[in-house]
């Protein structure tokens, strides 16, 4: 009798998580799907707003020009071929 007793019960509490899990995975999936999708709506956004409405380049960086204090292969000395 206990041992009847104990798989009826044991069928019952599995058939109830299974149930439960049928109604709780869909409802957990849509919401993880809902909260990616305005994640990506809410970047799409912040990208259109960060470009140019004329569809011009912009900088955000330049890095600083550095003086050029000559070749280090050497200076180009223009010279004349003379034929003799």
């Amino acid at each position: 009798m206990g041992l009847l007793k104990f798989l009826f019960i044991t069928i019952c509490i599995l058939w109830l998580i299974r149930m439960i899990v049928r109604l709780l995975l869909p409802a957990l999936f849509q919401s993880m799907m809902n909260k990616a999708q305005n994640q990506a709506n809410q970047r799409y956004q912040q990208q259109q707003r960060q470009s140019d409405p004329d569809g011009k380049i912009r900088v955000d960086y330049m890095p600083p020009k550095t003086k050029n204090r000559g070749d280090h292969a050497g200076d180009f000395v223009e010279y004349e071929e003379i034929k003799n």
